[in-house]
């Protein structure tokens, strides 16, 4: 061990596995990635989105009906972003929207939504600047999508340091079929997935911030004692990462999971900062002086810019005290209906805290059709989460089956027929080859103390693990969208890991390059040759057997 001094600063080990010096905290802490155009890394990461924009946004209204849960989510921004909440539709409101009618749509009652705001309300925007039909709900899913690359270039970047492995993965994600099929369908999962990821992005800059933050304000080591406080409050990268998970749990209570993961990570890379710079019993005390200011960003941020984001249902909570105050809670467990109802209408400040305890009430209502009303329901494309990593079943969107031989350009053989479907399901080669990337990122985060790899792992673990608590009710596939940038992040920095950063060629370094390359291509061959049944293109049955693998899948 190297003792703390003056002049060189507690650094934990004093040579690595190889012989070689381990640099000074200062030094690590203050090292940048290696000097590349700033303009050269911008530019690739947003090429990098507009390719994926463009293989997005060919065919968008395609189909021209609602597919699958388009049929909620897509009425409900038209009403948010034209009576600030959710009412309940006419039967034929569907038929009427697909002819073009958008009028007396709506009944006098709101409806009872079980997931929070955010994706209803940007799907909402969609449809206010473009109209209500397909290609206008789905436009949002298509920005945020593509959004979503760029945020992965940028966040694999600042973990490698280098531009090229930024766009590798932000290539990977553009060549996966479950990103490209939510990128062009109106539903909430694309939009928690984005904001979860420029949250986790936030995290990890936040790491480098207070890293040369600390080093700033102690450049020669603390030697004794806590370290500096007052300097350390106020981290700005936790504040937008706060903002960020706001949003996300807006779109899906399950980032609340992330939040927590990655809230205990924030929390052991500061005491990891401090143990570099000589504090002593660091997780303890970092605890204090970095969890408490840690969680005022994250999570009381978060929680404000959760509720703002129900301003509209507030503001007319007083039509769901009328109609929805005995649902949910009182029918399953005989509870009373909400206190609010019967309650004189306040005004100011009353009226405000009203309106935020009868949305507490809906909240528990809400909670109990997740976690009763849906234990004994079926679906026919439910997935066991276990197997969501190895691809075990997709999600049919869409389909048009039994067209016969000459109709619509179809050119089966006689006693033949063809179909055209929309198909939910990840690259297979992508997810099966991040899996071995997962193991070897649980390794390499274990064993060589590289905490870039903890990452994938930790993310992975709490984008996946909680739903095998909940196999006993309908989950779907498309749910692990969100894990899905955890693997990516797997697999590029293992491939990166496989590469090495030797300039010179070496047998080392041309095996890596090999076996990072094939498995880059075996990706985008992948990619292609599952393209038409992500795009609702025509296919023979022979050539869509071809596609389907396995009979799980469908």
């Amino acid at each position: 061990m190297s003792a703390p001094t003056a002049e060189r600063p507690l650094t934990g080990l004093s040579r690595t596995a190889g012989g070689r010096d381990v640099p000074l905290a200062r030094d690590r802490a203050v090292a940048h990635p290696p000097e590349e155009d700033r303009l050269l890394s911008w530019s690739a990461a947003i090429a990098v989105a507009l390719l994926a924009l463009l293989l997005r946004l060919r065919d968008l209204g395609t189909p021209d009906e609602f597919a699958f849960d388009e049929t909620y989510y897509a009425k409900d921004g038209w009403s948010l972003v034209n009576h600030g909440y959710v009412l309940e539709y006419v039967d034929d409101a569907n038929r009427r929207i697909l002819t073009g009618d958008t009028t007396g749509l709506w009944r006098d009652e709101p409806s009872m939504i079980v997931h929070p705001e955010v994706g209803k309300w940007l799907i909402g925007l969609g449809e206010l600047l473009l109209g209500l039909g397909p290609a206008a709900w789905r436009v949002p899913s298509l920005v945020v999508g593509c959004l979503m690359v760029l945020v992965m270039v940028r966040l694999v970047r600042r973990l490698t340091g280098s531009t090229l492995w930024g766009c590798v993965a932000g290539l990977l994600l553009t060549f996966d079929g479950l990103h490209f099929v939510l990128s062009r369908l109106a539903l909430l999962d694309i939009f928690v997935a984005f904001f979860t990821l420029c949250a986790v992005h936030c995290v990890v800059a936040d790491r480098d911030w207070f890293r040369r933050r600390l080093a700033g304000l102690v450049p020669d080591g603390i030697g004794s004692g806590w370290g500096p406080v007052r300097g350390l409050l106020w981290r700005p990268w936790l504040l937008t990462g706060g903002v960020c998970f706001g949003l996300a749990v807006g779109s899906k209570w399950v980032a609340l999971y992330v939040l927590a993961g990655f809230g205990v990570l924030s929390w052991l890379w500061s005491a990891g900062a401090r143990r570099s710079f000589g504090v002593r019993w660091p997780v303890l005390r970092s605890a204090v002086v970095d969890g408490v200011p840690a969680f005022v960003h994250l999570v009381l941020v978060g929680f404000v810019v959760y509720v703002a984001t129900w301003t509209g249902w507030l503001v007319n909570a007083e039509e769901y005290e009328r109609a929805l105050s005995d649902t949910q809670y009182t029918q399953h467990d005989g509870g009373e209906p909400w206190p609010t109802r019967d309650e004189p209408d306040a005004s100011g400040v009353g009226e405000v805290v009203q309106s935020l305890r009868s949305l507490a009430y809906y909240h528990r209502d809400v909670y109990v059709f997740h976690t009763h009303f849906l234990d004994d329901s079926d679906h026919s494309y439910e997935s066991l989460p276990l197997g969501w990593l190895l691809v075990n079943k997709g999600v049919g969107v869409n389909a048009e089956t039994d067209i016969q031989p000459g109709k619509q350009g179809c050119d089966a053989p006689e006693g033949s027929d063809c179909l055209r479907q929309v198909l939910l399901i990840g690259t297979p080669a992508l997810w099966w080859g991040s899996c071995l990337a997962l193991l070897a990122s649980a390794a390499l985060w274990v064993g060589r103390r590289d905490w870039r790899f903890g990452v994938p792992v930790v993310g992975t673990a709490i984008t996946w693990l909680p739903w095998l608590a909940n196999d006993d009710r309908p989950i779907f596939f498309f749910y692990a969208v969100m894990t899905l940038p955890f693997l990516v992040i797997a697999s590029t920095l293992v491939m990166a890991q496989l590469v090495g950063t030797a300039r010179s060629p070496g047998p080392r370094r041309t095996a890596g390059v090999v076996v990072a390359g094939s498995f880059f291509l075996l990706v985008l061959v992948n990619f292609v040759w599952f393209w038409p049944i992500w795009t609702n293109e025509l296919l023979t049955h022979a050539d869509w057997l071809d596609r389907i693998w396995f009979s799980r899948w469908i």
